[in-house]
């Protein structure tokens, strides 16, 4: 059961919703759908669920990265998968996967780790070469080497802490929220509880919004990256 607004964390809250297969088969939702107009023809319905798809295919389209081979559904299919299990994390009782450092983490490094190693694989003299600015001064060089290898190893650090951190920091408002909204029903007036539903229920909205914009946030940074790529250039 839920004790505290930090309870919606744990994954061991006993509740049906809470468990982690449950998030895990909404998972295949984003590759059905992305596939489904292989075989029939989109109707009005689906073509308002592949409207996300749609739009980050553009920033895709935008990119060098679109000359990878697969990447564009790669990430098609993340920005699907984080939009999902962004606002399903909205609904009471159900585990927020995306709370969490692990789970981020486990999204952001592979897809760092797979863009390093393959131009590497592809290109490693040319990969070296973005270490250094061209026309540099030669006495910054290492300096220069240092800094870049660090901001490029930090990438995948970055990329979850941001997600991780504004999806906590929504829940946490949202619980305290909804704390002080139920046991305002029997201690504050009704005009206080009428401005906390209000409150309540713009937070919310606004909440959808953020869970949007940071899969969205997401994938474009992992689109950026993939401008590195030797093949892409």
């Amino acid at each position: 059961m839920l004790v505290d607004i930090f309870s919606a964390f744990d994954e061991h809250n006993f509740t049906f919703f809470s468990m982690t297969l449950f998030m895990w088969l909404m998972a295949f939702f984003p590759l059905l759908l992305l596939q489904s107009s292989f075989w029939c023809h989109p109707s009005r319905w689906e073509a308002s669920f592949l409207a996300p798809k749609n739009f980050i295919s553009m920033q895709v389209f935008r990119s060098f990265g679109l000359k990878l081979s697969g990447f564009l559904g790669i990430v098609c299919s993340l920005f699907l998968l984080l939009i999902i299990f962004n606002l399903t994390g909205l609904f009471p009782y159900v585990f927020s996967v995306t709370s969490h450092l692990i789970f981020s983490f486990s999204l952001a490094f592979p897809f760092w780790l797979s863009l390093i190693c393959s131009g590497v694989i592809f290109n490693p003299s040319e990969v070296a070469a973005h270490l250094l600015p061209s026309g540099a001064p030669a006495v910054l060089n290492p300096f220069l080497v240092l800094i870049e290898t660090v901001s490029i190893s930090v990438r995948p650090v970055t990329l979850c802490v941001r997600l991780t951190a504004n999806m906590s920091a929504g829940h946490i408002i949202l619980g305290l929220i909804g704390t002080y909204l139920s046991s305002g029903i029997f201690m504050y007036s009704g005009v206080t509880v009428g401005l906390l539903v209000i409150v309540q229920i713009f937070y919310f909205l606004f909440e959808i919004g953020i869970c949007m914009i940071q899969a969205y946030i997401f994938c474009l940074l992992v689109i950026l990256y993939s401008d590195d790529h030797p093949d892409s250039q």
